[in-house]
């Protein structure tokens, strides 16, 4: 551990749309910010290569572009934004302590946490090639559902969250092949009979994906195996998503905040606070609803604007 201590008035943990849009406001109503960026500077924007659905861009913007232009805007106004990532926490006490790369201690009178989720993936190397490409493998259907308009695409999950996806898909693509690997849904029963009543929802129980095929560029297909006859299906597809969960970036502050049951941060309704007096959370670490760059960016913002008012409170 290192032998000095830096003090900061508001440290932000975490960089996509949440972390860039709190150091903007923060830095604007002058908490001098410092960002670390996290193992994935830019959050899971950076591995979208299309966004067209964040105001403010009619033709569009790449992901990694948009996070540079962030990242840029908070600079303008003085945000301190460091490589380097979160590796222990204290919260015990009213000055907030975070370890970076378990070298630099830092003592933060504000801590706004913008650590996101990581999407799961099901670790394919096939499908992990066309998801580096941007060839047509992706987590969420909501952000890139438009792209296949009149196309038929194949979802893996069986959950509420899949369900929901696949009835999503279905407004806009020609037709969508559900892939649920047991003999059942874990989905309500009311997100299950929305897509059984769906007609252009297929739905393959005891299936799972055996390969992603594509050109070497875009995806073109799914091979599919039945796990009770060990058949093999080629499923013609253009785009393949997988609705199987994300994971939450919070297991360092297990100890300190309150978690729900699958580690979302849990924040006091209305507001980005947490249980702990100054330490606030934007963006998908907390949100497991809605997980879209804009709902990102708008809490983000709430986080700034909370931790601007607890300072003024105390001082």
């Amino acid at each position: 551990m290192s032998d000095t201590i830096e003090k900061v008035k508001c440290l932000i943990i975490g960089s996509g749309p949440a972390g860039y849009t709190a150091a903007i406001y923060a830095a604007r109503a002058n908490m001098f910010p410092v960002l670390y960026q996290g193992q994935q500077p830019g959050g899971q924007l950076t591995t979208t290569n299309e966004v067209e659905n964040f105001p403010g861009y009619p033709d569009g913007v790449t992901g990694p572009e948009m996070m540079v232009q962030l990242q840029e805007q908070a600079k303008r106004f003085g945000s301190d934004i460091r490589d380097g990532w979160a590796t222990k926490v204290d919260f015990s006490g009213e000055i907030h302590k975070v370890w970076i790369n378990d070298t630099i201690e830092i003592h933060a009178e504000t801590v706004i946490i913008s650590t996101g989720a990581t999407a799961k993936y099901l670790g394919l190397p096939s499908e992990q090639k066309y998801l580096k490409l941007g060839g047509g493998v992706s987590a969420c259907a909501v952000c890139d559902g438009f792209f296949y308009r009149n196309q038929e695409v194949v979802i893996v999950g069986a959950g509420d969250s899949a369900c929901e996806e696949a009835h999503y898909l279905s407004n806009i693509c020609k037709k969508v092949t559900m892939l649920v690997r047991s003999d059942k849904f874990r989905a309500s029963k009311i997100m299950e009979e929305r897509v059984r009543n769906t007609p252009n929802i297929e739905i393959l129980l005891h299936t799972e994906t055996e390969e992603v095929v594509g050109d070497g560029q875009v995806v073109t297909a799914v091979k599919a195996k039945n796990r009770t006859t060990g058949e093999i299906t080629e499923i013609p597809a253009t785009g393949f998503f997988v609705a199987i969960g994300h994971k939450p970036n919070t297991d360092i502050f297990a100890d300190y905040l309150d978690l729900d049951e699958t580690g979302y941060i849990k924040n006091i309704p209305g507001t980005a606070k947490t249980n702990v007096p100054g330490v606030f959370v934007g963006g998908d670490a907390a949100d497991h609803v809605y997980r879209q760059a804009i709902t990102a960016a708008g809490t983000g913002c709430m986080a700034a604007l909370d931790a601007e008012r607890y300072l003024a409170a105390k001082h």
